[in-house]
């Protein structure tokens, strides 16, 4: 038989009205299993490095504007807040006050962000090819961290110049940002989920996050608010996240329940997220 009757008679065999074999997510409930993301560990690697170059492609400054945000912030929280209406920092010089403030939100905000709009952006990976979705929002999370380990450097910087000396409590410093980095997955995968099918979660996320800021000690210290208040304060997890990591490169005292609670509030976010994210995971390339 030629070629073209063998294509002829192939077309003509009628389609089943059920697909034969369906590739997709396994059953389980975990969305981030480290066992089923592993052989993944290229594509993630690939993916972060490609956000990278996409960022700073055809920029003069390049990563430069990592440490461009949050310092022209810290400047005019220092003018503002520092200067002119004298808000107390701890003891902490208020520019080093603001900038480490600012340092874990300005991660968590971009972080956030961009997960949450980055199955929609992704739209061209979904729909050709399998392989678990939670890696994307993972990998745009995994790109704000080398961000914040860039800017992180610059808040080294201004501690050599105000003489200010790391004590022992940096040793925490490491399980803060895992903690943050948690919350930021959770949040991410939780949004990003969402967003595939309702596109207003991408439109106000970044009104919310805004908002977000003024209820968190990013510019001012939690030790303003009044202490019966304080509580309910502290079920934002960013509380006690920001305040720890304060406490943590200063050498400050931390309070522990907002820690625990940071601590309690994340976890629990985190397994919800998941949850979501498996369930609603195997209509992605159909809503995207």
């Amino acid at each position: 038989m030629s070629p073209e009757a063998k294509l002829s008679h192939q077309s003509s065999i009628p389609l089943p009205d059920e697909p034969l074999i369906v590739i997709g997510p396994g059953k389980s409930w975990i969305a981030v299993s480290p066992r089923d993301l592993w052989p993944y560990r290229e594509l993630f690697y690939f993916l972060i490095w490609r956000d990278l170059k996409l960022r700073y492609k055809q920029t003069v400054l390049g990563a430069g504007w990592v440490i461009m945000q949050p310092l022209l912030t810290t400047l005019i929280f220092t003018v503002f807040l520092g200067k002119l209406v004298r808000v107390p920092s701890d003891n902490v010089p208020y520019p080093l006050f603001a900038y480490a403030g600012l340092l874990p939100w300005t991660f968590f905000a971009s972080a956030v962000t961009y997960s949450g709009n980055s199955l929609i952006g992704s739209s061209h990976l979904i729909t050709k090819v399998y392989f678990p979705r939670v890696i994307i929002p993972g990998a745009a999370i995994g790109a704000r961290l080398v961000d914040f380990a860039v800017a992180f450097t610059l808040l080294l910087g201004l501690m050599v110049i105000y003489g200010i000396k790391p004590t022992w409590s940096l040793v925490a410093l490491p399980l803060l940002i895992l903690l943050l980095t948690l919350l930021t997955l959770g949040l991410g995968m939780w949004s990003a989920a969402l967003n595939v099918k309702y596109r207003d979660i991408g439109i106000a996320l970044p009104v919310l996050i805004q908002l977000w800021m003024f209820v968190s000690p990013v510019v001012y210290p939690a030790s303003l608010v009044p202490a019966k208040w304080r509580w309910i304060y502290a079920l934002n997890p960013m509380v006690g996240i920001i305040e720890g990591f304060r406490a943590s490169v200063f050498g400050l005292q931390a309070e522990f329940q907002p820690l625990v609670i940071s601590t309690i509030v994340t976890l629990g976010l985190l397994i919800y997220s998941a949850y979501i994210f498996k369930r609603m995971e195997k209509d992605f390339a159909d809503l995207v």
